[in-house]
């Protein structure tokens, strides 16, 4: 009789009901406790997803802040390498310049010198001989 009263609420056929006893219904029995237990456990899931939430929104900005200073990195170093560049680009273009200088001097002594020697040479003096000589430089 317990039976019928206290899964009454529930739809079945009466064959079904006769069939059916009340150990096959235990669990039912055990819901009612089983659900204030869920209850109280769904507060504190609810609290735990709100955790895990915050936790999952926490490791993301986390990520994102190590992102930006590790792009941060790269760009320093970028710039650092392309400053280092530079620098050398224009240690080596002066020291280029200055080598050109030096020989471009040296030559204009030496032209000077074969200049002065031919025209002691020639033994001429004057504006004929220096003519003279400077055809015979560019033929050189």
């Amino acid at each position: 009789m317990t039976h019928l009263k206290q899964f009454q609420g529930i739809p079945m056929s009466k064959s079904m009901r006769d069939l059916c006893k009340e150990e096959d219904y235990a669990f039912l029995g055990m819901s009612e406790k089983t659900t204030k237990v869920t209850a109280e456990r769904a507060g504190d899931t609810e609290d735990d997803w709100r955790d895990k939430k915050e936790e999952r929104v926490r490791r993301r900005l986390e990520r994102e802040q190590f992102e930006k200073e590790r792009l941060q990195q790269i760009e320093e170093s970028k710039k650092e390498k392309e400053q280092q560049w530079r620098t050398r680009v224009e240690k080596l273009t002066s020291s280029q310049e200055k080598t050109l200088q030096d020989r471009l001097a040296r030559l204009r002594r030496f032209r000077e010198f074969q200049r002065k020697v031919l025209i002691e040479e020639s033994g001429m003096e004057g504006g004929g001989a220096t003519l003279a000589v400077n055809q015979l430089l560019t033929r050189m």
